[in-house]
């Protein structure tokens, strides 16, 4: 870069070693942070809050009513209606839920012992990046269950449901019935349906919240994608986090401001943003707002210019797939020149 004078702009991520190099490289040039690496640093910053109030929401919800002990008292929308699980399921999920439990507790108790994430991650033989991960969040791996996935039982579940509130709690005649209107699964699927209405109360609402559903990686796509771009079960849901806490609610509108600056071009509100967010009371939006201040003027610049790193990164992703290629074998000569070949 000191070679070359004419370089006018340098676009970077986020990383400070790469801000540090073009300062030296190119003291002349205007840095630009790309828009991907920023939209995911506040992706992150989401997510980890979401980690934080998701369980802390959970909690609150289980110690509401426990008087009920002959029958579960919850309540659940018409769209994530599931069948029940085989007990082998039921026993693979408790065992994985555990494991994963255990090893969260052997990761908080290296941790207290000053070890470093590296170094926790060799002992129990992790990624460094899960175990990293799993500290910045303070709390255990999230395990609840995924969203439910369509079936061909759900268009005929309002009918099922109807019948069922009728008194008919026969499995053979409910499957006829619906069979005779197109539905083409198994007796055994109506049944293991029938079997989740013994113990949950599925309400035919659209509207009641489905919180306990969701996990932090599957939430925080609510907080950050464009609400054009939602179905209208994601709108609801979505309105019902930002109604069941009021630190969603803000998030949410802090969120989206920062990415209409993003998407528009919108740089010079940044500052106004930055000042919002740290009267907030949002620890997590704090952090990633005392980053961005650190790094204002290229930020400012990533959300007003169009330059970005796209053409980089799709180079980058060439060169991975060269090396994946090799699955491993020989050394850095041979994907040397197999990358100046394929270049």
């Amino acid at each position: 870069m000191r070679s070359h004078p004419e370089i006018t702009i340098v676009s970077r991520d986020r990383g400070s070693e790469y801000a540090s190099a073009a300062s030296q490289g190119a003291p002349q040039a205007v840095q630009v942070a790309d828009r991907f690496h920023i939209a995911k640093n506040m992706t992150e910053a989401v997510q980890n809050l979401l980690a934080r109030v998701l369980p802390e929401m959970k909690g609150h919800g289980q110690e509401e009513d426990v008087s009920e002990l002959t029958k579960a008292t919850v309540s659940l929308p018409i769209e994530e209606w599931r069948p029940a699980q085989e007990a082998s399921i039921k026993q693979t999920i408790a065992t994985r839920r555990a494991e994963r439990q255990d090893r969260y507790q052997h990761v908080m108790i290296l941790s207290e012992q000053k070890m470093t994430s590296q170094e926790i991650a060799n002992h129990l033989g992790m990624k460094a990046r899960t175990v990293r991960d799993w500290l910045q969040k303070k709390v255990a791996p999230d395990t609840r269950p995924r969203r439910k996935q369509q079936s061909d039982f759900d268009q005929h579940a309002p009918y099922v449901l109807k019948r069922w509130r009728q008194g008919e709690h026969n499995g053979r005649p409910l499957w006829r019935e619906i069979t005779a209107q197109g539905f083409r699964g198994s007796e055994r699927m109506v049944y293991r349906f029938l079997e989740t209405l013994k113990n949950i109360d599925i309400l035919f609402s659209a509207g009641h919240s489905r919180l306990p559903y969701y996990t932090s990686n599957t939430a925080v796509w609510l907080f950050v994608r464009d609400p054009k771009t939602l179905n209208e079960i994601e709108r609801q849901d979505l309105d019902a986090f930002r109604l069941a806490h009021s630190t969603l609610d803000m998030t949410y509108r802090f969120v989206q401001d920062f990415w209409q600056m993003l998407r528009h071009s919108e740089g010079e509100r940044l500052e106004t943003w930055i000042e919002q967010v740290m009267q907030s009371q949002i620890p997590e939006l704090q952090r990633f707002a005392r980053g961005v201040e650190l790094d204002k003027a290229a930020v400012q610049s990533g959300l007003t210019r169009s330059i970005n790193n796209g053409p980089v990164e799709g180079q980058v992703t060439k060169m991975k797939l060269i090396k994946r290629m090799m699955y491993g074998r020989a050394g850095f000569h041979l994907l040397r020149q197999r990358v100046l070949h394929m270049f």
